[in-house]
């Protein structure tokens, strides 16, 4: 049996597996390792359907000649999965009234329900509660599911887009200790919403150009390596989000002027110039 990946001959050879399902079952574990899933399959070129898979993953593989495997990234995958969203929301929109409540049980069986909640919990959520009437609206859903599909696909132009936002945020929480004690609360709560917000957006980037294969590991923040830095990063984060829970005014003010505000920047500028082509 010769098996192809994506069209590519595989120097993959059978030791213990006997059947079709046996052998994916082995891919699959090695997939897991390399931000790819498995995506389709073909038998002496007929590609296998829903309906058929189960039948094929049974079969003995000394009854295949080609047996054609066809894997895309999690990137991608995510990426078709929010397509799909999209596409629920249109639909949701222009559904009467008895007809939501059905779509709603569509989109929970779905594949790409089973997508989105093992990748994006909260996101999977937010999704599920909208299109059972319990969220926002359709529209606000919309507008965060086109943006992460701007982050996904175009993960340089929209870190660019951030520069100003990072900025902004940064220069805010310099301003946090005196906000703090002029007793301007609700501008406070504000800055520290606005800051988690930007940062986790700065965060996805990072994480989608690591599983799309570029070299993320070889990024310097300053003289730290971006994976000592990320970890120092969440730690004062914790310490941030801990300190303003309980009210401690002055640590919340001396963690966000001195170490979040600097520790955004660098963060920012040193993802967006790796990516960007400059040496860093």
């Amino acid at each position: 049996m010769k098996i192809r990946i994506n069209g590519t001959d595989a120097d993959i050879r059978p030791e213990t597996e006997k059947t079709v399902g046996e052998i994916l079952s082995a891919l699959e574990v090695w997939l897991e390792g390399t931000g790819h899933r498995l995506s389709g399959l073909g038998i002496d070129g007929t590609a296998m359907t829903t309906d058929s898979m189960g039948t094929c993953f049974g079969r003995d593989i000394d009854t295949v000649d080609i047996l054609d495997i066809y894997t895309s990234s999690i990137s991608e995958l995510f990426a078709e999965c929010l397509l799909h969203v999209l596409e629920t929301i249109n639909a949701y929109e222009a559904a009467d009234f008895e007809e939501k409540g059905p779509l709603a049980i569509m989109w929970k069986e779905s594949p790409a329900a089973k997508m989105l909640a093992e990748q994006n919990p909260g996101l999977s959520e937010w999704v599920t509660k909208t299109f059972s009437g319990e969220g926002s609206s359709p529209q606000a859903l919309r507008t965060v599911i086109e943006e992460r599909l701007r982050e996904l696909r175009e993960p340089t132009g929209e870190m660019e887009r951030t520069t100003v936002l990072v900025a902004d945020i940064c220069a805010r929480l310099e301003e946090l200790p005196l906000d703090i004690q002029t007793g301007k609360d609700v501008r406070a709560a504000e800055t520290i919403s606005i800051f988690s917000g930007i940062a986790e957006k700065v965060f996805r980037i990072y994480s989608i150009l690591r599983n799309t294969g570029f070299p993320v590991g070889e990024i310097k923040v300053g003289d730290l390596p971006i994976n000592d830095f990320m970890a120092e990063f969440h730690t004062s984060l914790k310490e941030l989000l801990s300190a303003y829970e309980q009210h401690d005014t002055v640590l919340v003010g001396d963690i966000a002027e001195y170490e979040m505000a600097p520790r955004l920047r660098g963060m920012h500028a040193a993802v967006l110039n790796a990516v960007k082509g400059i040496r860093l």
